[in-house]
């Protein structure tokens, strides 16, 4: 009797709350990103992992290789040669062949963060280190990427979090996000621009763009972009 009725409502709560993604229809999968249209002018990765912000995702791959930018997804794959990350609203995958700890920084001209929780995920480490640094494979590629001095880091949303994991990268620089991780961001010394008891929308420091969140994701492109239109 116990088991029948464990069944039954496992079969319940089935009925009730459907896995994410099945009520049939089939998830839109990314493997290739759009041709640019026009000659190419630069090169932009998008870093991701589970529980991305789909719409970024979606707009990333419109916008910019319309404007002449090639897009590629990378990620940490622990030596896979791809893996394939689920959205936030379980309706778009993106599959991913580059791997940040083998991306040659030479060929790119912006890294992108993209919002949602991949950025907590990738802030994922297997050990500590004794001085507190992060030693997270995402943290050490988010670094070599800022020492550059000359590629365009874009964050929104959530995506700050992977700069909190290495706080003196971001100490002191002008920033917006999302009102959830303001707290976040300020414990690791981001200086958060209010405007009307509000983060602003977008906000540019040297080589860092951010945005406060999707609603504002055309805004941040815009900005973005000419941010690497004066860098060439």
């Amino acid at each position: 009797m116990k088991r029948l009725t464990v069944f039954a409502l496992l079969t319940l709560l089935a009925f009730a709350f459907p896995l994410a993604g099945s009520a049939g229809q089939e998830m839109e999968v990314t493997r290739e990103t759009p041709e640019v249209s026009g000659p190419l002018k630069g090169r932009i990765g998008v870093v991701v992992e589970s529980h991305f912000d789909e719409i970024e995702l979606i707009k990333f791959q419109e916008f910019f290789p319309a404007h002449g930018y090639e897009i590629v997804f990378m990620s940490y794959l622990w030596d896979k040669p791809e893996l394939t990350f689920t959205g936030n609203d379980f309706t778009h995958k993106v599959v991913v062949r580059t791997d940040i700890t083998k991306v040659d920084l030479s060929r790119f001209d912006g890294i992108i963060l993209i919002g949602g929780y991949a950025m907590d995920r990738l802030r994922y480490t297997t050990k500590v280190n004794p001085d507190g640094t992060s030693s997270a494979p995402a943290v050490e590629f988010l670094r070599k990427v800022v020492e550059t001095d000359r590629i365009k880091v874009g964050t929104i949303c959530h995506s700050l979090w992977l700069f909190t994991a290495a706080p003196d990268l971001l100490a002191g620089k002008k920033v917006t996000a999302a009102h959830n991780i303001l707290s976040d961001v300020r414990n690791a010394g981001g200086l958060v621009q209010i405007e009307d008891n509000q983060a602003v929308d977008t906000f540019v420091d040297g080589n860092l763009v951010s945005g406060k969140h999707p609603d504002v994701v055309d805004e941040f492109m815009q900005v973005y972009l000419s941010e690497l239109e004066k860098a060439d």
